[in-house]
């Protein structure tokens, strides 16, 4: 089928119930993940990705970006803030200004939490230069189980969080045929001077810097498995050379919501143009 990805017997199945009324979707929750980029000195622009542990609920074995679901209190109003504010946010993703605020907290929160990466610094125009050592794990470890907010996580290190450092990217909800559903918004950001990603994600088994490219034709080969929104955001991040040129791009954020549909009895995921093509076939 054109532009799909087919699917498994279990999703068909889910598919059948959903389309027969059997059983209800489940709501989609809100999430960021942000994709960190940096310029190698032989190898050009690479992006960092994870790979979920395969005891992992949703998505088990995939490789993704750092991200997760918005915590309530990532809305926080009175944290120290640095480049567009929430309505702009809200502007460029079509959300409300305090989910706006929710989003890119979660981002810069949960990528912290996943690779000890911050994007947030003393001033509104510096950043933090090292996040290792004690006091900064057991911060991370404080956020992890939700006993200190990120508005208090700043304002304990008297940090500025930086979304200047952030650009929107793209907005992906899963299909409603998944029995655990995201509405994600995708960012993309430099990596922060001074600053090392490092594996310190549980959910994760495995780190990498990867080009773009390669990691579409890992995908391709079946070496790697990506979802179609991480597949389609190397699709898109192979056409760059640097991180200035992917931070400066224009973007219009278009909401994919890919769609399950029957042809020919089996069950197939419809997917934007150029994205199926690179998964194995047969």
């Amino acid at each position: 089928m054109l532009n799909g990805l087919k699917l498994s017997g279990a999703l068909k199945a889910r598919f059948e119930d959903i389309h027969s009324g059997r059983t209800q979707p489940v709501p989609a929750r809100d999430a960021a993940t942000v994709v960190v980029l940096r310029d190698h000195a032989e190898r050009g622009l690479e992006a960092f990705m994870l790979r979920r542990v395969a005891s992992m609920a949703f998505a088990p074995g995939a490789y993704v970006f750092p991200g997760g679901s918005v915590d309530p209190r990532d809305g926080e109003a009175d944290l120290a803030w640095s480049g567009p504010s929430p309505a702009e946010w809200g502007a460029a993703f079509a959300a409300g200004e305090t989910l706006a605020r929710e989003l890119v907290c979660a981002a810069v929160r949960e990528t912290f939490e996943e690779t000890l990466v911050l994007l947030a610094g003393p001033t509104e125009s510096t950043v933090v230069d090292d996040t290792r050592g004690e006091g900064w794990e057991a911060d991370r470890q404080a956020l992890l189980d939700r006993s200190l907010s990120f508005g208090e996580f700043l304002d304990r290190r008297d940090l500025v969080l930086r979304s200047d450092l952030l650009r929107p990217w793209a907005h992906w909800i899963t299909p409603v045929i998944e029995p655990r559903r995201y509405d994600t918004r995708f960012f993309v950001a430099g990596m922060p001077d001074g600053q090392r990603a490092r594996d310190v994600s549980t959910e994760a088994d495995r780190v990498a810097w990867v080009r773009p490219a390669e990691a579409v034709e890992r995908a391709r080969a079946g070496e790697w498995f990506l979802l179609p929104p991480t597949l389609a955001t190397m699709v898109e991040l192979s056409a760059y050379e640097t991180v200035a040129d992917v931070l400066a791009a224009p973007r219009r954020i278009v909401t994919y919501e890919p769609v399950a549909e029957i042809v020919d009895g089996e069950a197939w995921l419809r997917l934007p143009e150029g994205v199926a093509e690179h998964y194995p076939q047969g």
